[in-house]
């Protein structure tokens, strides 16, 4: 297979290129070590736009409700990049595009990018190659970034450190297993989203969560609740302006500095995982790893004195390189 001419297509990215753009993600998506010659030419493009993480519990209406979001971003002249983070295909590992299909009214939108991306197995809301792509799209030119997680609960920590600003939907009348989670989302959301909010129990559910939000403490900013119908547009306006608040604040307040040094710890953290784990594949194909494994059936080693033999011979690769 012919190997993707990174420069030339890096080159016509940060000329506004959005084909470019397109082939660049599925790079970063397929290939690790393409994906780091890619980053590295484009990093120091990197870092102008605000990044908006989107996360709930799966029907809360996220899709729909970024799509209003991004009409209105662009009414306003903000040019607009989203990734939607969608669970993997079980035979082919790709997205199911579902998010993509309920943005069918931005696809035609020069001033939009949007770019479906698989889980392919990550934890934490969003996929392996999740901030690869934001960065694609920053030096793409994209004002704005919306990045749409899963939708999986409250396990979807990573969104916050990957996003400057967190806003987390929920819905009135989904019960008991919602509640649980607003205790696991009350560190992640910087803005609450109480959408569907022509429902019965909308407000009951706007004070559950404003009472909640008194025993929290996120650097003297206290996340609003905003009310939206995201299928009429009702509380758009309101949620963009909350928005705007918040990215001002983290910037007059001197605390974007620790927005980027929770990213970068996080994206170090991962991509050591995804080095270490790709290692351990290669590994498992050695005589070296089949006797491991029959020693410790045997009992003449345990499974953590097995790892610190494993790990010995990740570092030998790594020494060779």
């Amino acid at each position: 297979m012919t190997k993707p001419d990174i420069p030339s297509l890096t080159a016509r990215l940060l000329k506004g290129d959005k084909l470019a753009c397109a082939k660049l993600m599925t790079i970063v998506e397929n290939d690790p070590a393409d994906a780091k010659k890619v980053i590295s030419r484009i990093y120091r493009h990197t870092g102008r736009a605000h990044i908006i993480g989107i996360t709930g519990p799966q029907g809360s209406g996220k899709s729909t409700l970024v799509n209003q979001l991004a009409s209105h971003l662009r009414k306003k002249g903000s040019t607009v990049g989203i990734i939607a983070v969608d669970v993997s295909s079980p035979f082919t590992g790709g997205a199911f595009l579902g998010d993509r299909i309920r943005m069918k009214d931005l696809i035609t939108d020069r001033g939009v990018f949007i770019r479906s991306m698989a889980t392919r197995g990550c934890k934490g809301g969003i996929a392996r190659a999740t901030c690869d792509a934001i960065k694609i799209l920053e030096a793409l030119g994209k004002d704005i970034i919306l990045v749409e997680t899963v939708g999986a609960g409250e396990d979807e920590v990573d969104i916050m450190n990957a996003s400057h600003t967190s806003v987390v939907i929920t819905v009135p009348g989904l019960g008991d297993d919602v509640q649980a989670n607003k205790a696991g989302m009350m560190e992640i959301a910087d803005i609450f989203v109480v959408n569907k909010a022509d429902r019965e129990g909308a407000d009951i559910a706007v004070c559950e969560l404003e009472s909640m939000l008194g025993l929290t403490d996120k650097c003297g900013w206290k996340p609003p609740v905003v009310k939206t119908i995201s299928t009429g547009s009702v509380g758009i306006n309101e949620l963009a302006d909350r928005i705007d608040e918040h990215f001002n604040y983290l910037k007059e307040n001197d605390l974007m500095r620790q927005k980027l040094k929770r990213r970068a710890e996080m994206e170090i953290v991962n991509i050591v995982k995804d080095v270490i784990a790709r290692d351990v594949e290669e590994i498992k194909k050695s005589e070296a790893y089949n006797k491991l494994i029959e020693e410790i059936i045997e009992k003449k080693i345990d499974p953590h004195s097995a790892v610190d033999e494993i790990l010995k011979m990740v570092k030998k690769r790594h020494v060779k390189e």
